[in-house]
């Protein structure tokens, strides 16, 4: 395979990524390109970052054989990233704590951010009180409902919780919000973007932050499996777990990638947040990529039965991924993901988030055809804490 790498200096992955933004915000991106292509070679800033990751995230997160639920679909055996047993559950504190390193290290004393399923604000919040920094959140009012244990929980960290009434009143609508305040406040304002989109240099700079996922698994899987995975398994928002796991093992042409969006109430319904399988190219928050648009190129509302997921765009590294056929992206829907939620709970013990379980769906789809001695790894996001209202809701249980 010819050398990946990605993007080029405008922040293009192929045809897509790049900068589309107003000019009130170039000389912060700039800034912002600046200030990384300083801390990223910088050998001192980067033994804090991994510092940071071991002493207070609690890395390396383990590989877990999930031999009861492997015995059970009769087929691959499935490993799982274990991304939950982080500090704040989830993988997004690997990506808060780089960028508020990045914050202080430019000076800025407030960092903003928006959230969906409230992991990542969660995550910013935690870090904007580890380093003493002002703290703003912007989530959309459908979000703030469902997830209203996040929102205390970010409350409790000292961060200013924004609900957003416009528009769907989820991530999309948050994103627009948290942009707007930074053109405000540049001067003082971080904004810590939660997933690998938006304009260059924030896919690539949350990429490199989640690579610790993929590269902790090449050194693991060896030592767990015997070897690399045939295949690695990722929910897909954003993406910025997905490729976090994914770009390490670009280099393996052996391992299959695949990325899961969330079908909703399946692709023919219009009810779903799948961009790479149901949309077409364009341009949103800052950057090109497949997105889920009508034939006027306005945004189509999503749904996912995982705030994390409600999102109608995605990262354009994924979009060149898809495109060049290094990476595969298929879609289970929301009562598939419901059930790999309840069968991990009753098989393993183990509570994921609605966004990871997406991913162990289609495990539980793709282990059965194939042989035993295969491996599968699917990246476990998250814990499910957040979701139990959801969940209990759809059962019918009142809590």
């Amino acid at each position: 395979m010819q050398q990946y790498d990605q993007p080029d200096q405008r922040g293009h992955f192929g045809p897509y990524g790049g900068i589309f933004v107003a000019e009130t915000l170039m000389g912060a991106l700039d800034e912002l390109s600046q200030a990384y292509e300083t801390c990223r070679n910088d050998p001192e800033f980067m033994a804090e970052f991994h510092s940071e990751l071991k002493h207070y995230v609690g890395r390396p997160s383990p590989i877990y054989h999930a031999k009861r639920w492997s015995e059970h679909l009769n087929g691959a055996q499935i490993y799982l990233k274990r991304e939950d047993l982080n500090h704040t559950g989830a993988h997004k504190v690997n990506n808060t704590i780089g960028q508020a390193l990045l914050a202080r290290y430019m000076g800025k004393k407030r960092v903003i951010a928006e959230t969906g399923a409230g992991m990542h604000g969660v995550a910013t919040a935690t870090v904007a009180a580890r380093y003493g920094m002002e703290c703003v959140v912007y989530m959309g009012a459908v979000d703030v409902k469902r997830q209203a244990a996040n929102v205390y929980r970010m409350k409790l960290l000292g961060a200013a919780v924004v609900p957003v009434e416009s528009g769907s009143k989820t991530l999309k609508d948050a994103l627009n919000e948290a942009m707007r305040d930074w053109v405000t406040n540049i001067e003082n304002t971080f904004y810590v973007l939660g997933t690998a989109a938006g304009p260059h240099p924030y896919p690539m700079l949350v990429r490199d932050f989640q690579t610790v996922i993929g590269k902790e698994a090449i050194e693991q899987m060896p030592e767990m499996a015997g070897r690399q995975p045939d295949a690695v398994i990722a929910c897909v928002g954003g993406g910025s777990n997905a490729i976090g796991l994914f770009h390490p093992y670009i280099p393996y042409e052996e391992v299959r990638l695949i990325g899961v969006e969330a079908g909703g109430f399946g692709l023919d319904s219009g009810k779903h947040s799948a961009p790479l399988n149901a949309g077409k190219p364009g341009v949103l928050h800052g950057a090109r990529s497949y997105l889920m648009q009508d034939a006027n190129g306005q945004i189509i509302e999503t749904h996912s039965i995982s705030a994390g997921l409600d999102y109608p765009g995605v990262g354009p590294e994924h979009s060149y991924l898809k495109d060049i056929g290094r990476a595969e992206y298929v879609t289970i829907n929301d009562d598939e993901a419901l059930r790999a939620f309840h069968d991990l709970c009753h098989l393993e013990g183990i509570i994921p988030a609605l966004e990871s379980s997406h991913a162990l769906a289609y495990a539980a789809k793709l282990a059965p055809t194939l042989s035993r001695d295969k491996v599968l790894l699917v990246n476990l996001s998250g814990r499910g804490d957040k979701d139990m209202a959801t969940v209990a809701d759809l059962v019918g249980i009142k809590l």
